[in-house]
């Protein structure tokens, strides 16, 4: 990954990106450096020179590495363990290995792909369908994968 640019956010906007985050605002804390890096990746947000955020058409959410910092309360896809190996591949999330999901998940909305054993991520999603019928549905694709365990955004050092 080249970096072609890197700079502080500045605090109006780091308050929009709170906002937006809602329940995965508590990433950033009150003292913390807030940095963006423009790369052929994904806008990625550095708290701490740590990698917990990305910009995905503009919206910011969690990494994975975000997610494993906090509790995660809603937008989430339980997948079931035979799923797991696939996901760490990058595969979308296919609603048969659906075990359940937040009911609130839109059409569209960024997802954080968790197993139902460990309840650890395993990746960052866009939903395809709402999260009822990610769990109604015994066939066709649920979640679009942006971001898994092992890819570019995971192996990260800054």
């Amino acid at each position: 990954m080249k970096i072609k640019k890197r700079y502080h956010l500045k605090k109006k906007k780091l308050k929009e990106v709170k906002e937006k985050l809602g329940d995965y605002a508590d990433l950033i804390s009150a003292k913390a450096t807030v940095e963006v890096i423009q790369s052929d990746l994904p806008e990625i947000v550095l708290i701490d020179g740590k990698p917990l955020i990305m910009m995905i058409d503009h919206t910011p959410f969690t990494t994975i590495r975000g997610a494993l910092e906090c509790e995660i309360k809603s937008r989430y896809v339980v997948v079931d363990m035979g799923a797991v190996k696939f996901m760490a591949k990058g595969a979308d999330v296919m609603s048969p290995g659906i075990t359940s999901a937040d009911p609130n998940i839109q059409e569209g909305d960024l997802v954080i792909v968790i197993d139902e054993t460990h309840h650890k991520p395993l990746a960052i999603g866009r939903s395809l369908i709402s999260g009822l019928e990610m769990v109604e549905n015994n066939q066709g694709k649920a979640v679009k994968t942006i971001h898994h365990i092992g890819d570019e955004i995971w192996n990260l050092e800054i």
